[in-house]
């Protein structure tokens, strides 16, 4: 005779697996009504459910498994560092990393925070691709950590990459080299944190140097190649004596449209025009023509931070994200800017 499954109890009961779960499991509480949890009961006493020894077990004790919910780091090679940082750390402490990704689709933030929560694991970290602010899911159980977000409400242990001192680290690479007509290729206006975080790590740089920001020289376009070219050819086009001498673009995309910008008006990099990206994007920014110089985002780290905050073995301040640091990685598509010019 075939055992009888959690899904057959759901179908009887007419309600979720995961209801299902929370209410044998005694995790129902105040968030399944008394009477959905009755019915639950009754139709497993009906067909014969008996839990499985093992899963009664794991009631008393910690199921050692972390729950890892997030909008698309698993189907996004750029982002997946943070998940190979995450998992690291909760391997190192014998515990296994249960992945959700939900495409930032708030419906099915709720179905796996139910689904975890049924689970038992003993924590959650709610991450997203890129740095952003965010309303927590609901449901999402207090003490859980942010991983490349931090909550708009509410405190919550979140790590975020230090944009606005990548931003800065970026530009002193150009003014150190000697320039000061020096460009932001800025992502598009509105919803991008790290947008206006770069751009005032920049602001700062050029006041430090005693540089006047000149409106011209800040641009914005799409966050791709394309994106790049465009607004690099709009700055190329500007008379000689406004020109910039260097870009610091929002990502290594747009430098890479930058580099195919420049080369059109027979422009060579770095000898007549500097460029820095931001990212370090795998197979793009140690491949362009010269290497492209950059500031990387720290997604590994920020992944075992949260893992480790998350297993208790690194305190947090709820109130306040935790910013990690961005290297900058120097390759050859920094130089002085041509002598004509460097004076200027």
């Amino acid at each position: 005779m075939a055992r009888v499954r959690m899904s057959d109890v759901a179908a009887a009961a007419g309600v979720s697996t995961a209801t299902v779960s929370m209410v044998l499991s005694g995790a129902g509480g105040d968030r399944i009504s008394a009477a959905t949890q009755a019915k639950v009961r009754e139709a497993a006493e009906a067909i014969g459910y008996a839990p499985n020894s093992v899963a009664r077990s794991l009631r008393t004790q910690r199921t050692r498994m972390i729950g890892l919910i997030s909008d698309s780091i698993a189907t996004t090679p750029f982002a997946g560092r943070m998940l190979a940082g995450a998992n690291d750390a909760a391997r190192e402490h014998g515990h296994l990393v249960v992945l959700v990704d939900t495409d930032g689709d708030p419906a099915q933030e709720r179905q796996a925070v139910e689904a975890l929560t049924g689970q038992r694991v003993d924590a959650m970290v709610y991450a997203r691709m890129w740095h952003q602010v965010v309303d927590a899911p609901a449901g999402l159980a207090e003490g859980s950590v942010f991983l490349d977000c931090r909550p708009a409400h509410g405190s919550w242990p979140a790590v975020v990459p230090d944009d606005r001192e990548g931003g800065v680290a970026a530009t002193r690479e150009l003014t150190a080299a000697g320039h000061r007509r020096i460009a932001y290729l800025d992502a598009p206006a509105g919803g991008v944190v790290a947008s206006a975080l770069r751009h005032e790590g920049y602001r700062q740089v050029l006041a430090e140097a005693g540089i006047a920001p000149d409106p011209a020289l800040h641009v914005r376009g799409e966050t791709d190649a394309g994106g790049g070219r465009a607004a690099a050819e709009e700055l190329l086009d500007l008379p000689a004596d406004r020109r910039p001498t260097a870009l610091f673009c929002f990502n290594d995309r747009m430098a890479m449209g930058a580099y195919a910008a420049a080369r059109r008006r027979g422009l060579r990099i770095p000898e007549d025009l500097s460029v820095v990206g931001y990212d370090d994007q795998q197979l793009i920014a140690a491949e362009l023509d010269p290497p492209l110089t950059t500031v990387a985002l720290p997604h590994y780290e920020m992944g075992r931070w949260a893992m480790e905050v998350a297993l208790g073995e690194r305190t947090a301040d709820p109130d306040e994200p935790h910013r990690m640091p961005c290297p900058v990685i120097r390759r050859e598509s920094v130089g002085p800017p041509p002598p004509a010019r460097a004076s200027r």
